[in-house]
Protein backbone atom coordinates (compact mmCIF):
# COMPACT_ATOMS: atom_id res chain seq x y z
CA UNK A 1 0.00 0.00 0.00
CA UNK A 2 1.40 3.38 -0.97
CA UNK A 3 0.80 6.17 1.52
CA UNK A 4 -0.16 9.59 0.27
CA UNK A 5 1.46 12.68 1.71
CA UNK A 6 -1.09 14.70 3.58
CA UNK A 7 -0.72 18.46 3.83
CA UNK A 8 -2.62 20.77 6.11
CA UNK A 9 -4.06 23.81 4.41
CA UNK A 10 -2.73 26.86 6.26
CA UNK A 11 -6.08 28.61 5.87
CA UNK A 12 -7.63 26.16 8.37
CA UNK A 13 -5.27 27.19 11.18
CA UNK A 14 -5.91 30.70 12.42
CA UNK A 15 -3.30 32.28 14.71
CA UNK A 16 -0.70 29.57 14.12
CA UNK A 17 1.61 31.59 11.85
CA UNK A 18 4.46 31.25 14.34
CA UNK A 19 4.13 27.44 14.17
CA UNK A 20 4.31 27.43 10.36
CA UNK A 21 7.36 29.70 10.53
CA UNK A 22 9.05 27.26 12.92
CA UNK A 23 8.24 24.31 10.64
CA UNK A 24 9.71 26.13 7.65
CA UNK A 25 12.87 26.94 9.64
CA UNK A 26 13.18 23.31 10.70
CA UNK A 27 12.84 22.19 7.09
CA UNK A 28 15.64 24.58 6.07
CA UNK A 29 17.85 23.30 8.90
CA UNK A 30 17.12 19.65 7.96
CA UNK A 31 18.11 20.28 4.34
CA UNK A 32 21.22 22.15 5.48
CA UNK A 33 22.29 19.31 7.82
CA UNK A 34 23.37 17.16 4.87
CA UNK A 35 25.91 19.72 3.78
CA UNK A 36 29.56 20.43 4.38
CA UNK A 37 31.35 20.46 6.80
CA UNK A 38 30.68 17.35 8.89
CA UNK A 39 29.92 17.80 12.58
CA UNK A 40 29.39 16.03 15.90
CA UNK A 41 27.07 16.97 18.75
CA UNK A 42 28.63 15.99 22.08
CA UNK A 43 26.72 15.83 25.40
CA UNK A 44 28.90 16.75 28.38
CA UNK A 45 26.08 16.93 30.97
CA UNK A 46 22.30 17.21 30.82
CA UNK A 47 22.69 20.99 30.49
CA UNK A 48 25.97 21.33 28.57
CA UNK A 49 26.92 20.12 25.14
CA UNK A 50 28.98 21.14 22.14
CA UNK A 51 28.95 21.12 18.38
CA UNK A 52 32.26 20.04 16.86
CA UNK A 53 32.78 20.95 13.21
CA UNK A 54 35.62 19.40 11.19
CA UNK A 55 37.17 22.36 9.39
CA UNK A 56 40.78 21.50 8.65
CA UNK A 57 42.31 23.89 6.16
CA UNK A 58 40.60 27.03 7.54
CA UNK A 59 42.05 29.84 9.62
CA UNK A 60 40.34 31.34 12.63
CA UNK A 61 39.96 34.61 10.68
CA UNK A 62 37.97 32.79 7.96
CA UNK A 63 35.22 31.74 10.40
CA UNK A 64 32.18 33.57 11.72
CA UNK A 65 29.75 32.28 14.37
CA UNK A 66 26.47 34.12 15.02
CA UNK A 67 23.14 33.47 16.74
CA UNK A 68 20.06 35.10 15.29
CA UNK A 69 16.44 34.41 16.20
CA UNK A 70 17.26 31.01 17.71
CA UNK A 71 19.43 29.86 14.82
CA UNK A 72 23.16 29.28 15.19
CA UNK A 73 24.88 30.27 11.94
CA UNK A 74 28.45 29.23 11.15
CA UNK A 75 30.03 30.62 7.99
CA UNK A 76 33.43 30.55 6.37
CA UNK A 77 34.65 32.87 3.67
CA UNK A 78 38.08 31.87 2.42
CA UNK A 79 40.28 34.20 0.45
CA UNK A 80 41.96 32.80 -2.66
CA UNK A 81 45.41 31.39 -2.09
CA UNK A 82 48.22 31.97 -4.53
CA UNK A 83 49.39 28.36 -4.42
CA UNK A 84 49.67 25.76 -7.10
CA UNK A 85 48.38 22.38 -6.00
CA UNK A 86 49.33 19.12 -7.61
CA UNK A 87 46.52 17.54 -5.58
CA UNK A 88 44.06 19.37 -3.31
CA UNK A 89 42.21 16.92 -1.05
CA UNK A 90 41.57 19.28 1.86
CA UNK A 91 38.60 21.47 1.11
CA UNK A 92 38.63 25.13 2.03
CA UNK A 93 35.49 26.35 0.31
CA UNK A 94 32.91 28.85 1.47
CA UNK A 95 30.18 27.36 3.60
CA UNK A 96 27.16 28.29 5.69
CA UNK A 97 25.78 25.83 8.27
CA UNK A 98 22.78 26.48 10.46
CA UNK A 99 21.58 24.77 13.61
CA UNK A 100 18.16 25.46 15.17
CA UNK A 101 18.50 26.05 18.90
CA UNK A 102 15.85 25.41 21.51
CA UNK A 103 14.48 28.53 23.17
CA UNK A 104 16.55 27.91 26.33
CA UNK A 105 19.86 27.04 24.67
CA UNK A 106 22.57 29.71 24.76
CA UNK A 107 25.95 29.74 23.06
CA UNK A 108 28.63 29.71 25.74
CA UNK A 109 31.61 30.48 23.47
CA UNK A 110 33.60 28.84 20.71
CA UNK A 111 37.14 27.51 20.33
CA UNK A 112 39.17 26.58 17.26
CA UNK A 113 41.85 23.94 17.76
CA UNK A 114 43.25 20.88 16.03
CA UNK A 115 41.11 21.45 12.92
CA UNK A 116 37.88 21.50 14.94
CA UNK A 117 35.58 24.42 15.62
CA UNK A 118 33.98 23.65 18.99
CA UNK A 119 30.87 25.66 19.87
CA UNK A 120 29.86 25.28 23.52
CA UNK A 121 26.15 25.33 24.30
CA UNK A 122 24.25 25.39 27.56
CA UNK A 123 20.60 24.93 28.46
CA UNK A 124 19.58 27.80 30.71
CA UNK A 125 16.00 27.51 31.95
CA UNK A 126 14.70 30.67 33.61
CA UNK A 127 13.70 30.32 37.24
CA UNK A 128 10.01 30.97 36.46
CA UNK A 129 9.95 28.02 34.01
CA UNK A 130 11.65 25.52 36.34
CA UNK A 131 9.54 23.00 38.22
CA UNK A 132 8.85 24.05 41.79
CA UNK A 133 7.28 22.43 44.79
CA UNK A 134 4.06 24.01 46.00
CA UNK A 135 3.61 24.01 49.78
CA UNK A 136 0.22 22.84 50.92
CA UNK A 137 -1.15 25.35 53.47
Amino acid sequence: MVSKAFTFPRSHFIGFDHVWTEIEKLQDVAENSKLYPPHNVVRHTDEEFAIEMAIAGYKKEDLDVNVREGILIVTADVSKEEREYIHKGISAKKFRRTFRLSEHVVVNGADFRDGLLVINLKVVIPEEKRPRKIQIG
